[in-house]
């Protein structure tokens, strides 16, 4: 068998960084991990390829060469998704798809051939098997939640990981908390499931045999639903970690979500730090307790959340965060708020959208008894200015409040504000290198950013304050200034209306 592994283009979001990238001379900042479990699942008499339509153009000739193309998608990726599907049913080639697009949306998607659903790990064997005995069916599905110790590592040599900002791993599957508007618990359920500490650590040394090269300024995404869903094992993991970077000798970074809750446990924190966490995402959602009730957010109600950002961030970890306006129990104050809200928490990557309701989510459900939803689906991009749903605020007020939050925490003045109020409560805690990449990447921002740009004075002044007040973050802080490139170009022309989708 020869199977094409096929990941579709994201449009340009909030998280694509397309414009950064280029600082860094990379493509895409981290590869199709599903994709790549997938192909490891796979017998290995089966001869695979895997395209990225973020790094590698797709050609009918990849098409042509493959018996099945197995497709792999977010929802953001749907439009791609569509076309690629379209040229294979003209060309004749035998498609394959899962993942959280088709999961959702599996029956707006007619011409694909066969559907394995849910994880891969209990349907991938059950597809093998039926195309083995020459009988496959439409639809493999399955109410299994495996255990991801049995998961396979990665096939990495599929890919060229130089075109990556960053590689990517996971940990656990599945989150404790089960907000209204998250499809999480309804893929990968409210249990968590981690794998072992071992298996983690033999992953990222596959990543070294696969031609990965470690430096102070590497990063790995651990890309959990909620890496401390589950305490205990993830303090287990994090002191096999802090074992393996000392014998190791590594100064790589990791990436990963967790929830806001991570403030409260002081040796966690510790351990985070010690193991090299040196960012965070964070669902802050809003700074109205109404609407944290509204949604289920109980982990964020009951507390200050600007204080628990900040105890976080003096533990060396900067937090991104997501913020949602849109809630019934929204109203006008709701902008202002917001605003106030992201400036005073320094959260410098501040993602803010618009609520939609994500097929499966307990909001998608309770919407639907009301009569309210306008589609079936969902754009899967909450920053598009788009709803997929009537909400209680009048929509030219949601989108004149929702427009006026964007071009005033983006607006240069008070994004730099926001840079400078994360340098005064953020506590470095690994010493910073400079390779010849960086090097190289910092004088691309010295004569894009710092000499034909019309914020200049803004990153000089965060240059110089970096330089003689805060040295141990003067990387961080250049790589903020660069994503100012991507954010102000992503919000750069917002519609003159709400987008209702009918």
């Amino acid at each position: 068998m020869k199977i094409l592994l096929l990941y579709p283009q994201y449009p340009d979001t909030f998280w694509s960084f397309r414009k950064s990238l280029k600082f860094v001379s990379k493509e895409s900042t981290s590869p199709p991990l599903g994709l790549l479990t997938v192909a490891a699942l796979l017998p290995n008499e089966f001869e695979k390829k895997l395209i990225d339509m973020n790094v590698d153009k797709l050609t009918d000739t990849d098409l042509l060469w493959a018996d099945y193309v197995f497709i792999s998608a977010m929802i953001t990726q749907k439009d791609s998704a569509n076309k690629v599907i379209e040229r294979c049913k003209k060309l004749g080639v035998k498609t394959v798809a899962g993942g959280p697009l088709f999961m959702s949306l599996h029956e707006e998607f007619p011409e694909v051939d066969h559907f394995v659903l849910n994880e891969g790990e209990v349907t991938v064997p059950l597809f093998l098997e039926d195309l083995k005995n020459d009988s496959l069916k439409k639809i493999y599905t399955s109410d299994i939640k495996p255990d991801i110790t049995k998961s396979p590592i990665p096939q990495w040599n599929l890919i060229n990981i130089k075109k990556y900002s960053k590689m990517a791993i996971q940990f656990s599957r599945g989150c404790p908390y089960d907000c209204e508007f998250c499809d999480i618990v309804n893929l990968n359920g409210r249990i968590p499931r981690n794998k072992t500490p071992e298996q983690v650590i033999n992953e990222i040394e596959s990543l070294y045999k696969a031609g990965w090269s470690s430096s102070a300024h590497s990063s790995i995404f651990i890309v959990d639903d909620n890496f401390i869903g589950n305490k205990i094992k993830a303090k287990e993991l994090l002191k096999a970690l802090i074992d393996w970077r000392i014998k190791r000798k590594s100064r790589i970074t990791f990436i990963t979500e967790v929830s806001l809750n991570l403030a409260d446990d002081e040796e966690l924190l510790s351990l985070m730090r010690d193991a090299g966490f040196d960012t965070v995402f964070i669902g802050l959602e809003t700074p109205s307790k109404e609407s944290l009730q509204e949604c289920g957010k109980f982990q964020n109600k009951n507390r200050d959340q600007t204080l628990s950002v900040r105890k976080i961030q003096s533990y060396g970890m900067e937090v991104t965060g997501g913020f949602i306006v849109g809630f019934d129990s929204d109203d006008f104050s709701i902008f202002a708020r917001q605003i106030e809200f992201i400036q005073k928490t320094g959260i410098v990557v501040a993602m803010v959208g618009l609520l939609q309701a994500l097929p499966g989510t307990k909001l998608y459900e309770r919407l639907k008894r009301e009569n309210r939803l306008l589609v079936k689906g969902s754009s899967g991009n909450n920053t598009d200015f788009s709803t997929n749903f009537l909400p209680k605020m009048d929509p030219a007020i949601l989108i004149n409040g929702y427009k006026n939050i964007l071009s005033s925490v983006y607006s240069p003045e008070n994004y730099y504000k926001r840079v400078k109020t994360f340098l005064e409560h953020y506590k470095p805690c690994h010493k910073e290198d400079f390779k010849l990449k960086d090097l190289k990447a910092l004088i691309k921002s010295i004569c894009i950013l710092g000499i034909f740009k019309e914020n200049r004075k803004y990153y000089w002044e965060i240059f110089f304050t970096c330089l003689f007040k805060y040295p141990g973050s003067f990387s961080k802080a250049i790589t903020m200034t660069v994503y100012y490139e991507h954010f102000k170009t992503i919000f750069a022309s917002p519609p003159k209306s709400l987008k209702l989708s009918f």
